[in-house]
């Protein structure tokens, strides 16, 4: 099995910010300028990895982590100001476009006026008659686009994306209805082509300046989706499902130290005996793509590839419950056989069975040390001591899902106060005299990780505002944003010096 470093071959360190934080006018980070822009300041500061969170349609409570489709990209980050720069949009298009300012996604707010722009794009594109890029992107990607393109048509008919309460003939995909709708719902099909089409030439832009400024982008492949994806819709057989397309098992983890009913996620399982069957095909297909979108890829939930937590659909906790064996190293070996080595960081976050571990270090793939943890459960030996570091790891201050390194350090209340103290008593004198975040920083920077990738909002020193994610609620995730002055207001010299050591 290849290891990451066939991709990223040398020490490097980098940034972690999601497309939709990306400083815009218009209401949300988005593709075109305004990333060629992003890649720009970070060659300038040294640094070489821009890790994001998944580019897929955004689902549930605005999560990239419960998408509607493993393959398509989320049109709300089509860049408005690219599409303006190739003449398919006018200024006076965006007359009445609400302001685009601020730290937060106000979906509600931006949603309607931007798809409202990008389907005025669209009809424009079409009514010119395309580009023969645009058929053969049609042509190349049509064993998902085709599909895609009538699920979202279907979903804007029923006004719902929850395929099971469509009329029986839709939801069991019954030819002689399916074909009706590609006729009925030619221009919404036509429109969704049109979109994925110009999402992939920016992503493609981003790419190439990307490799030109020797900057390498790690995506985020999350394993599990939504139940209200086009994936159950078209491959139910691939999932715990009833006759009627309901869930029988979903995802979750067991209670643990931090939840007394554990975690129920509520993603439809796999049924790895028929992924086996078809010697993993739609996986194949699944990770083709990705790889293809990136340099490298960062696989959440890695143990449940060695075993996961099974819970009936009925239960409404994650109490009751069962481990199952995941399908292991075969599964792995399949995809490579296919695809080659692959490019794969595992997120072995949480509490690993001997079992994933096992897989992991078979497997050689790199995982993921959390500093911040280090900090709640301190001990000389703990794995997230930057000391105790392997080679063979990437290396971060906090994830999306913690809270920011100056919340752990300076937010109200008595474990933030013992934090704080226990940082500036094991921070080796060298780092002491900085600000306790830049000398976990430099200190992380300094240790044998191989990579180290940093939060925005840890450089930043940014508080709760600034949280992307607080796991178990639905409110306000996934909505934080840089500015263009938070932006300029980094320390450029401090970030060369991070990529020096």
């Amino acid at each position: 099995m290849g290891s990451v470093a066939a991709v990223l071959n040398s020490r490097s360190s980098g940034i972690l910010l999601p497309v939709f934080s990306l400083p815009s006018n218009y209401g949300i980070g988005e593709l075109g300028p305004a990333a060629l822009r992003w890649l720009d300041f970070l060659h300038s500061c040294g640094q070489k990895i821009w890790q994001i969170l998944p580019l897929n349609p955004a689902g549930f409570a605005n999560s990239p982590y419960q998408s509607s489709s493993s393959m398509a990209g989320n049109s709300l980050l089509i860049g408005l100001e690219g599409l303006l720069e190739d003449g398919l949009l006018e200024k006076s298009d965006f007359d009445g476009f609400p302001p685009g300012g601020g730290n937060r996604v106000d979906y509600d707010r931006i949603t309607k006026p931007r798809n409202i722009l990008l389907r005025r794009a669209a009809g424009r594109f079409l009514a010119d008659g395309g580009t023969r890029d645009y058929e053969i992107f049609c042509a190349q990607e049509k064993p998902w686009l085709d599909d895609h393109a009538l699920f979202c048509a279907l979903s804007q008919r029923f006004a719902t994306a929850d395929w099971i309460s469509w009329p029986s003939e839709f939801r069991d995909r019954r030819e002689s209805a399916l074909i009706s709708a590609e006729k009925d719902l030619v221009e919404e099909i036509a429109t969704e082509r049109v979109l994925q089409y110009f999402f992939q030439r920016q992503w493609s832009a981003l790419r190439r300046r990307a490799s030109q400024l020797s900057i390498s982008i790690v995506g985020d492949m999350p394993i599990f989706l939504s139940h209200s994806s086009v994936d159950l819709w078209k491959n139910r057989e691939l999932f715990h499902l009833d006759g009627n397309g309901n869930p029988m098992a979903v995802a979750g983890v067991p209670p643990d130290y931090f939840s007394a009913t554990g975690q129920r996620w509520g993603n439809p399982l796999y049924r790895w005996d028929k992924h086996r069957e078809t010697s993993y095909a739609w996986w194949i297909c699944r990770m083709a793509r990705a790889i293809s979108q990136f340099d490298a890829l960062r696989v959440d939930h890695f143990r449940a590839f060695a075993d996961y937590w099974e819970i009936p659909a009925s239960e409404p906790t994650a109490v009751h419950g069962r481990w199952v064996d995941g399908p292991g190293e075969d599964f792995f070996r399949a995809l490579e056989d296919k695809l080659g080595p692959l490019p794969i960081i595992a997120e072995d976050l949480g509490i690993l069975s001997e079992k994933a571990i096992a897989l992991r270090d078979r497997l050689a793939l790199p995982g993921l040390r959390i500093f911040l943890f280090a900090l709640d459960d301190y001990h000389g030996g703990s794995p997230f001591l930057p000391e105790n570091f392997i080679e063979n790891c990437v290396a971060y201050t906090g994830t999306h899902d913690n809270a920011t390194a100056f919340e752990s350090l300076f937010g109200p209340g008595e474990e933030s106060s013992k934090r704080l103290a226990l940082l500036k008593k094991i921070l080796p004198p060298k780092y002491s005299g900085a600000h306790p975040i830049d000398g976990a920083i430099a200190w992380l920077a300094s240790s044998r990780a191989r990579w180290v990738i940093f939060p925005m909002q840890d450089l930043l020193h940014l508080g709760s505002e600034a949280r992307m994610n607080k796991p178990a609620t639905v409110v306000g995730n996934w909505s934080w944003r840089l500015d263009n002055g938070q932006m300029e207001s980094l320390d450029r010299q401090f970030l060369l010096s991070i990529a020096k050591r």
